[in-house]
Formats: structure tokens, sequence, C-alpha cells
């Protein structure tokens, strides 16, 4: 317990440096870039820039408004208001998109989840035959091809030929099962092999051959003497494939027109909306964090000779 407590201290106090430090490379870059948010094809009268300017303190000296931004932050949790949209502060904007991101997140790893260990067993079980090649050669294939490409593939062959989902949209089932299955499938193809490997590797212990010298089926000591430590690299994986699936639902929720986080961090950055791509930056590395830091626990728990540090 006394070990538990001390990690989780550590891994926050990493992470408030980690937040520290986004939030003011983003600063920097986001105010050395080229152009305004109040830029656009019609002009604004300088007078209404003026006081646009000064509704969000961009008319203060940079310094001040680093500190003015941070302190908010700290104090209040307060991120601001959104330049682009009106009446929508940044916090109001995250707590509407995040349950959409979330949830496709959740679709998609589960999907992936079962998916890639699943093939990843079927596969070393049966090494060297017909399946094992299909399967592997499959997920090199799911690989390599990003999911936005998937999603195009995907939205010709289920939306247009063969009308199975929607084209986009957001609130039933199968609404979601496309965009998850196409932000899953590169997740599914990397826990294919994992699996496969952890499996080849267990398979060769001596603790296995005495469970099948013993006679048990093969499914029993498969399940419980093979998959739980072939698990271990699929575990480790888990934190980056997280990162993986929250970064690559941005491009596919603007395919899809999901009103997820993704959509509005896309529009934040094409807008030069400053406060809500900082609020939308700060929101994912938290994300991250806390998601490694739920990894390294359940690797932890599932091998007991790993110690937290």
């Amino acid at each position: 317990m006394k070990d538990l407590l001390g990690f989780l201290i550590r891994r926050l106090g990493w992470m408030a440096i980690t937040l520290w430090a986004v939030y003011t490379v983003s600063f920097v870059l986001m105010r050395a870039a080229p152009g305004s948010p109040f830029s656009a094809e019609r002009a604004m009268p300088p007078a209404i820039e003026q006081q646009m300017r000064a509704r969000y303190n961009l008319d203060a000296p940079p310094l001040q408004q680093y500190w003015d931004y941070l302190w908010g932050i700290l104090s209040r949790g307060d991120l601001s208001w959104s330049i682009k949209l009106e009446d929508y502060s940044v916090n109001q904007v995250i707590a509407e998109g995040f349950p959409v991101s979330a949830s496709l997140a959740i679709f998609a790893l589960v999907f992936a989840i079962i998916l890639g260990v699943s093939a990843g067993v079927i596969s070393a079980v049966y090494r060297g035959t017909v399946a094992d090649v299909a399967m592997m050669a499959t997920a090199v294939l799911g690989i390599a091809i990003p999911n936005f490409v998937l999603a195009s593939i995907a939205i010709l062959l289920f939306v247009f030929l063969i009308p199975l989902f929607p084209a986009a949209g957001w609130g039933t089932l199968r609404q979601v099962t496309l965009p998850a299955i196409c932000l899953g499938l590169p997740v599914a193809a990397y826990i294919a092999r994992l699996t496969r490997a952890g499996m080849l590797e267990s398979l060769t212990r001596e603790h296995v051959r005495t469970a099948f010298a013993k006679g048990l089926p093969k499914r029993t000591v498969i399940i419980k003497h093979v998959l739980p430590g072939a698990l271990l690299p699929v575990v480790s994986y888990l934190g980056p494939a997280t990162a993986g699936v929250l970064t690559g639902s941005l491009v596919l929720e603007k395919i899809f027109a999901l009103p997820g986080m993704g959509s509005h961090f896309i529009y934040a950055a094409t807008q030069r909306d400053t406060t809500l791509a900082t609020g939308m930056v700060l929101t994912y590395t938290v994300l991250l964090f806390v998601m490694n830091t739920i990894v390294d626990l359940a690797y932890a728990v599932i091998d007991p000779r790993v110690e937290l540090e």
C-alpha cells in the first residue's frame, strides 16, 4: 500500500511538470505562429477587433497573458472562453465533446482487444497453418494502412455499396460501429502480433509443458497457464494504444462528422482559436497520462514480479 501511494504521488508530480511544460510550449507556439484569431476574408473594423482582444485578454503583454491564463487554470480550473465559438467556454466544449470521444475510444479499444487477442491466440495455436499466415498477413496490412484510409474504404463499401451503416451522425449504435471499427482495426493488428509472440514464448515454458504432460485439456492449459503470461506485452501496449486511439480519432471524428473533442480540436487549430486549442491539448495530455498510469498499475497486478517505480 505504501509503495502504491508513493507511486501515485510521484506520478502526480510528473503529471504536473508535464502539464506545465505542455502549456508553456503550446502558448509559445500559438503566439509565434503568423496570423491572428481575428483574421478573416472580411477585415474586422479596428475598434471591434480592439474590443475583442480586450475581452480575451489578448491586448495584454505576452508574459501577462501567460500568467493570467495559468492562474485561471490553477485557481478555478477555468480554461477561459472559446474565441470562435461565441458564448461557449472551453470547459463547456470539452464537457460536451468528451463523452463522444470517450465512447468512441472505448468501443474501439474493446473491439481491438477482442479481435486482436482472439486472432493472436488462434494464430499461435495453429502456427504455420494457412490460418496463421492469413491472420498475420492481415495484421501487417492493418498496421500499414492508416485509419483514415480504412474509413474512406469502409464508407464506400458499407455506406454506398452495401448500405449497412449511416455515413455520419451520433447517438445510435449503428452510427458508432463503423468509426469504432476503423479506429480499432490498426490497434487490433498490433495486439494480434503481440499476442501471438507472447503465446509462442509462453508455450515453451516449463510449467506449460508440465501441464500438458499431466494430461490437462489443451483449452485449459492455454487459458489458465499460457494466456496470462502472453498478455503482458499486450497490457504494456495498451498505453500507447490509448494514445493512438485518442489522437487517431481526431481525423475520424471529422470524416464521420462526430461531435467529439477531435472535431473541436481540428476546428481550433484551423481557426486559430488559441484558448480552445490550449484547453484541448491539456485535456489530451491528462487523459494520456492517466491511461498510462492505469496500464502500469494493471501490469503490476498481472505480474507480481513487477515493481512500481
